[in-house]
């Protein structure tokens, strides 16, 4: 029998796009120590993320959880929905709105065009741009799709 030095990091967030860089921060806090390469460290943050789109939905939360061994580590992204929307996180910092901007003026889209070819209203794209609201996971996964660069990679 080998015993390893086990480090075990698990943290419950709001499944909403705005989440993604405190997500981030922890992904990088988390594995300041692992055995991993700056390469296999964004790896890891891209496996994250491309779950997070996988789970996409209106409500509940995801957990992430690290078991760091001394070579290697393991990752879990578990998704909740439980039916009650998750805590509110922090007013969006205007990034996301800022970025919808340019993307509408680099494509040469109306928001009305926007709205088409990602299936929601114009209402809702108008409320990005304005900063009011952020998409949903699912409609960031659209958006990705659709427009590829997202900025919270």
């Amino acid at each position: 029998m080998e015993v390893l030095p086990l480090v075990v990091v698990s943290k419950i967030f709001p499944a909403r796009p705005s989440s993604i860089p405190e997500i981030q921060e922890f992904v990088r806090t988390s594995l300041a120590d692992a055995p991993l390469t700056e390469a296999g460290n964004r790896e890891v943050t891209q496996t994250v993320f491309r779950a997070l789109l996988a789970a996409a939905g209106p409500v509940g939360t995801i957990q992430i959880s690290f078991r760091i061994f001394p070579e290697s580590v393991e990752i879990d992204v578990l998704h909740s929905h439980s039916g009650v929307p998750a805590e509110d996180p922090a007013p969006p910092s205007g990034t996301f709105a800022e970025w919808m901007s340019e993307v509408l003026r680099r494509e040469g889209l109306t928001p009305q065009d926007a709205a088409r070819q990602l299936g929601v209203s114009v209402r809702t794209v108008a409320r990005w741009v304005g900063g009011e609201t952020e998409p949903r996971m699912r409609d960031l996964r659209r958006l990705q799709e659709r427009f590829g660069d997202l900025p919270l990679t």
